[in-house]
């Protein structure tokens, strides 16, 4: 591996255009600089927490003065990040202090004006409201829909509150945009929605692949875990841009837009005909892989090729590889989790790992890494998609445990766990749900299609929102909004990609009124009158306490992980961790290492189906593909915390922009930095141009990051999964001279 360029070029990406990191941060108005504190107020006292941004779950010491967090610097001894964190790591308090923080309760007024009132106020609105929608339209006529920010208790509370005490049939998580494909895939596959993978396989892995994922600006200290491989692995990314990954790899194969699963299957189809297959593993440990081979039978690379945009050579040449190198790890995230047929494309990804035995031993695996902080944790314990702890819905002795764990009578229960968020969205469309609760998401912004997203929401009855800040474009259409605590000023579990569970702790006061999500979901239940249901959640730990019996015999068993005090001395310890387990300070622990997996008879399965065209044509007049994804190490989601920072924003892009290859700039007119108009069938914005031939002719990028991105996006699903496919539409470009007002 060239060591030297690809450090060169992680160093590319924490450096602003006109100076460092850290000349930035010692700039910056009450910025501390890299490990500084003012000078005058000394630290006396440090302690550590799990960061509130992405999945990777690096810790972070937060130096106190007074009790209070004046300065936060990467933790050393921590297994995940060992020394390490991005840019938004460091700057992770600053948010905390932005002029626009929800310090009170806001109620719509009459005249169609947020006014402050006081809790009791707030309170009595929100139930007098959802009640009466409930009893004019039924208990469906109110959902709820969550997040992956939020740590495990204050999720858990949330869906059961939701649920049981309030009676909503439907609810979801914004984990809905970012990992519904893999959870799916993984049930149908493992039997469990169950990552393998420990960090430590990307040191220890011969041939890393990676798919849809740019690590360098999505998980920088992930890819920092693959700088630190010392077995000089191959890197072959897989995706139509020449992203920073990419730059940075041994081999970039760039095929069109959405031809993923017909290349894997060519490559399978490789595999199979050279005799390349693990054949005692495939008979011992899988089901399935002769009705596999037949359906691969069909897609030799002389066949594959042309409609992927690579050349047979490309096929054939990973194929080999894969064969020739003893650890073989996949690694996908959004390029893959947002498609229509992102299910069977990760499940491609895991029969290749299948089929040549990698998965379950040191440097191997099928590895979806997460997007955001604790969407592992929404995932098993929200009590929307999985009953909560990971149970199903339809299961009668699981509803028996969550009754007799939480006390719940089991009538309370539902059945089946209801509406994903596009159906939600459909339901508000058709008037069948009219209040709705949202907590710690940002759809106004974030959700397909935005415009569309934007007029359902201004048609319900009743919205409330429950969020850090005022400015958000989703708390803009709320009737009612209440003032929650943020990363840093409350304490829960969070759990990253490799399942491990950390401790996140209260290092702040929550200014004004603020209060933690658990304490507002406390009241709300006081409030509601159904609080007795609730008696035994009196504390996050207290609530902690529950979900680890609820995890009992399942394979996220947590029964063993002790508590705060023990999780934060472990270093945090990977799921599953059953009562007894003894786990060393830091282990790193991967799955299946015996080949059994969760399925019923202990057996792999191998999925598979044929590959369909995308739901929206690219032709005249919309020539091109759009493809989004994340546009900046400094940026997370819809930027509502990154975006407060001056470090961060330095860090980023300065200018909205649109990429766009040369070659199809030139004919249009188009120069480097002009004004474009991107348009799809849903609307057109303004964007100033950006040439490169980082992204392929006949596709543009914009970032994920910027609010008018979700104007153009077209709303397909995944069939499956339900999860938006955000990574293609069709759209138009044309040359402006200035942005209309």
């Amino acid at each position: 591996m060239r060591r030297r360029p690809i450090r060169q070029r992680v160093g590319e990406l924490w450096h602003a255009r006109d100076g460092k990191l850290s000349q930035l941060l010692e700039r910056a108005p009450g910025g501390f600089g890299l490990g500084q504190v003012p000078r005058g107020r000394v630290p006396d006292s440090t302690t550590t927490l799990v960061c509130g941004y992405c999945s990777t779950g690096c810790a972070l010491t937060a130096h106190l003065r007074d009790g209070s967090a004046v300065n936060l610097t990467p933790t050393v001894e921590y297994t995940v990040n060992r020394g390490m964190a991005c840019p938004k790591g460091w700057e992770a308090l600053t948010p905390l202090a932005a002029a626009d923080r929800a310090t009170m309760p806001l109620l719509r007024n009459a005249s169609g004006a947020l006014e402050e009132v006081r809790w009791p106020t707030a309170l009595d609105r929100l139930v007098r409201r959802f009640r009466a929608i409930q009893e004019a339209h039924g208990p469906e006529a109110v959902a709820f829909l969550g997040t992956g920010q939020m740590p495990i208790e204050e999720l858990a509370l949330f869906g059961a509150l939701a649920k049981f005490g309030m009676g909503m049939v439907h609810g979801d998580a914004n984990t809905r945009q970012c990992m519904a494909t893999a959870v799916t895939a993984y049930k149908e596959t493992f039997g469990f929605d169950a990552p393998p993978y420990t960090y430590a396989d990307l040191e220890e892995s011969d041939l890393l692949v990676f798919v849809g994922a740019n690590p360098c600006i999505a998980h920088p200290i992930l890819w920092e875990r693959v700088i630190r491989n010392k077995r000089q692995p191959e890197i072959v990314v897989i995706d139509p841009r020449r992203t920073e990954t990419a730059q940075a790899a041994t081999r970039h194969v760039a095929l069109l837009p959405q031809s993923d699963l017909d290349f894997f299957y060519a490559v399978a189809h490789v595999l199979v005909r050279e005799g390349w297959i693990d054949r005692p593993f495939i008979d011992a440990h899988t089901t399935g892989f002769e009705a596999f081979t037949a359906h691969v039978a069909a897609f030799a690379p002389s066949v594959v090729a042309e409609r992927c945009g690579v050349a047979m050579e490309q096929i054939e040449h990973l194929a080999r590889l894969i064969h020739t190198r003893e650890r073989v790890s996949f690694w996908w995230t959004m390029g893959v989790n947002q498609s229509h047929q992102g299910v069977r494309t990760a499940q491609a990804l895991i029969a290749l790992a299948l089929m040549t035995g990698n998965i379950g031993k040191p440097g191997t695996g099928a590895n979806s890494i997460t997007g955001q902080c604790n969407a592992m944790g929404s995932r098993l314990f929200s009590n929307t998609t999985n009953l909560i702890g990971g149970h199903a819905w339809d299961d009668p002795a699981a509803r028996a445990k969550v009754s007799r764990v939480l006390g719940v009578d089991d009538e309370r229960i539902q059945r089946e766990p209801g509406f994903t968020y596009d159906q939600i969205f459909a339901a508000i469309a058709r008037g069948d749900v009219r209040g709705l609760w949202i907590a710690g998401t940002n759809p106004a912004h974030s959700w397909i299609n935005q415009r569309d997203a934007r007029e359902l929401l201004s048609r319900l009855d009743f919205l409330v929102v429950q969020d850090m800040y005022t400015t958000t474009d989703t708390v803009k259409l709320a009737h009612l909004v209440l003032p929650a605590a943020g990363w840093g000023e409350k304490d829960g579990v969070f759990i990253n990609s490799e399942r491990r569970l950390g401790v996140i702790k209260q290092v702040r006061r929550a200014p004004g009124q603020a209060l933690s999500d658990f304490r507002i979901f406390q009241l709300v239940a006081d409030a509601w009158g159904c609080g007795d249901l609730f008696v035994r959640w009196r504390s996050p730990e207290a609530a902690f306490a529950l979900l680890k019996e609820l995890s009992r015999g399942q394979p996220c068993d947590l029964t063993g992980a002790g508590g705060y005090q023990e999780l934060d001395a472990e270093g945090g310890v990977q799921w599953p961790v059953p009562a007894g387990t003894k786990v060393e300070r830091g282990a790193e622990r991967r799955l299946f290492a015996d080949g059994t997996f969760f399925t019923p008879d202990g057996r792999a399965r191998f999925v598979f189906e044929a590959p369909r065209p995308p739901a929206e044509t690219v032709r005249t007049p919309y020539p091109f593909t759009l493809l989004t994804g994340r546009g900046s190490a400094s940026q997370w989601h819809t930027e509502t915390r990154t975006g407060k920072s001056e470090v961060l924003r330095r860090l980023a892009p300065a200018a909205e922009h649109v990429e766009i290859h040369p070659d199809d700039a030139a004919p249009l007119g188009i120069g480097p930095t002009d004004w474009v108009r991107v348009s799809s069938r849903r609307g057109s914005v303004e964007l100033r141009a950006f040439l490169t031939r980082g992204v392929p002719r006949g596709s543009v990028f914009a970032a994920m990051h910027t609010v008018k991105t979700n104007v153009l996006t077209f709303a397909s699903f995944d069939p499956y999964s339900r999860q938006p496919a955000y990574k293609h539409c069709a759209v138009a470009l044309e040359k402006i001279d200035a942005p209309s007002r």
